[in-house]
């Protein structure tokens, strides 16, 4: 077994009357991303919130390296990032800002790192500008800037190229086909094509 890896077992989830999540199991290894489909519906987010601790499964379980994740969640969100559908940015700072907030609490920053990330990204013209005046896509691309600053070997994706052009979403392929290539994992819920390079397997989860 690698030395880090995510395993995740037999994992059942109701919302209500409603069995979101019937049995989900699978293995994430370093350098391997998982993408992972599914209708509108079908527990994408759900799997992708309960993987990261913020929902709790009535079955199964989640363990990184072997260890169950909830023995020690703090260590555990150390070493991951969840992108959610909305990105984790304040509306009433810069790019630049919500780069060195975001990121600056989990480790040190300087400006040469902020400014290489946002121009890997394509977002080093509105670095200095507010949240609020970015369009959707624009601030897609300052958290996917935020996303590469975490250095972290788990990368949680929900609908990672949401508001992105074609070229946007060659850009998110491209960023989680670097991140494996360097030996780490990445989650990706995605409800359109994305060519990944590397190691990549497909869990498809029914409505």
């Amino acid at each position: 077994m690698p030395t880090r890896s995510l395993e995740v077992e037999d994992l059942h989830l109701w919302r209500g009357e409603r069995h979101v999540l019937r049995g989900v199991r699978f293995t994430l290894g370093e350098g391997q991303a998982l993408k992972l489909t599914g209708a509108n519906g079908s527990g994408k987010t759900s799997l992708l919130r309960t993987i990261a601790g913020l929902m709790y499964p009535e079955e199964g379980r989640v363990r990184w390296g072997g260890a169950d994740v909830r023995a020690d969640l703090r260590a555990f969100h150390g070493r991951m990032v969840y992108l959610a559908h909305e990105p984790p940015l304040k509306a009433d700072l810069t790019a630049r800002e919500n780069l060195r907030f975001w990121v600056g609490t989990r480790r040190r920053l300087t400006a040469k790192l902020i400014d290489g990330a946002l121009a890997r990204v394509g977002a080093a013209a509105f670095a200095d500008q507010f949240i609020r005046t970015l369009s959707a896509g624009q601030r897609r691309r300052v958290a996917l800037a935020g996303l590469t600053l975490c250095a972290v070997p788990l990368w949680l994706l929900d609908e990672p190229a949401t508001n992105l052009d074609a070229d946007g979403q060659r850009l998110v392929a491209g960023l989680i086909g670097e991140h494996i290539a360097r030996g780490g994992m990445a989650l990706a819920a995605v409800h359109h094509e994305m060519e990944v390079t590397g190691s990549v397997i497909e869990l498809a989860l029914a409505s």
